[in-house]
């Protein structure tokens, strides 16, 4: 199958990276395919996606033409030298006119657009996504919210590259470890860990505000401004445990680093709202898939992909979280035989070319 391909390589802010790119155009080539890549640098693109923000739409009204104008130019040419079978990308509203996505399929192209922001900002694709011809969707509980907007959701969950993501033969220095923003509960979690006497490594963005006391009350002072509430939770982290922005080698590496590396399953600040929202993370794939011994937040989502306490553990609680971080750092044998059986169940099931082999399969490509 000839595929034409077009994404922001590194929509994550919490690494700096390329992996975004690696795990799903890398994975098509290694499917076999022939992937023809747009030639467009869309990083200014993937910085201004809210139409709703002034800054934002102005930058969107003359930006999103221009895109839509050289991806049909790009992928027209393609077809013209050897037929493009499916056009294939990771697209908001922003990116794209649907004008655009109809020409594609008027050229005899399939279409289909992954996207794994749904959870909380559907709305950020309500023009595009019924335009497609499948839409790649990996929020269950968002699927009939897809179809409500006419478009035709296809279950297909997040995954990760075993090219990619390995074990790293390095000393494990760190106890526990979390790699990701610093935003919504994280902090909160964090401190109280510390508190319990427990050094959990962070590393990503935002997370130096919290053992820089000026920033810290820069933030809260902030927030009551922004909200009309309460002062944001007084949180402070030692400097010691507190890292930056991590590249690709380092990210892969900390995994292995860490005894123990945490996942939250809360999206954005939802638990703020009274609907707290849950979702599968790439995370919870990447992690088990280097090797890594992991505990994340149990719901039922997750569950239908590893099996609690022998793939990966859980934890429903901060208290919960406490004590088996405790139990596991002092039980390396357990720890050992579930991190193993956890890469073990990943590189079966949860691999980004099973995950499309899949999906094409299912809609007949």
């Amino acid at each position: 199958m000839r595929i034409f391909y077009a994404s922001e390589r590194s929509p994550n802010a919490f690494i700096k990276s390329d992996l975004w790119r690696e795990n799903l155009y890398g994975s098509l080539v290694d499917l076999g395919h022939d992937v023809v890549e747009l030639d467009f640098d869309l990083s200014e693109t993937f910085r201004h996606l809210d139409p709703t923000s002034p800054a934002d739409r102005d930058f969107i009204a003359v930006n999103r033409p221009a895109v839509s104008r050289e991806l049909l130019r790009q992928l027209k040419r393609a077809h013209e030298a050897k037929p493009i079978d499916l056009f294939f990308s990771y697209f908001y509203d922003a990116c794209i006119t649907p004008e655009t996505i109809e020409a594609i399929r008027a050229l005899g192209v399939k279409t289909v657009n992954w996207y794994c922001n749904a959870s909380y900002q559907l709305h950020l694709v309500r023009e595009i996504a019924p335009k497609y011809d499948w839409c790649l969707v990996p929020e269950k509980f968002r699927l009939d919210d897809y179809r409500k907007l006419g478009a035709n959701p296809l279950y297909c969950q997040e995954a990760a590259n075993p090219r990619i993501y390995h074990p790293v033969d390095v000393p494990q220095t760190y106890d526990v470890s979390f790699i990701g923003q610093a935003y919504g509960e994280r902090p909160e979690w964090m401190a109280e860990l510390v508190k319990r006497g427990i050094d959990v490594h962070v590393f990503g963005q935002g997370w130096k505000r919290f053992c820089e006391p000026r920033v810290v009350a820069a933030a809260r002072r902030l927030k009551r401004g922004l909200t009309g509430g309460a002062p944001a939770p007084r949180v402070r982290l030692p400097r010691r445990l507190v890292g930056g922005v991590l590249d690709d080698r380092a990210l892969v590496e900390a995994y292995s680093r860490s005894k123990i590396n945490l996942g939250f399953a809360t999206v954005g600040s939802t638990h703020e709202t009274g609907k707290r929202i849950v979702q599968v993370r790439l995370r919870d794939f990447e992690i088990p898939m280097s090797g890594g011994f992991y505990i994340a937040e149990r719901f039922d989502e997750l569950g239908e992909f590893f099996e609690f306490g022998k793939e990966i553990e859980t934890y429903s609680s901060r208290e919960e979280l406490a004590d088996k971080i405790r139990f596991y750092l002092g039980n390396t044998e357990a720890r050992e035989r579930i991190r193993h059986a956890g890469r073990e169940r990943c590189l079966r099931h949860h691999t980004w070319t099973k995950r499309f082999a899949d999906a094409f399969a299912r809609i007949g490509l």
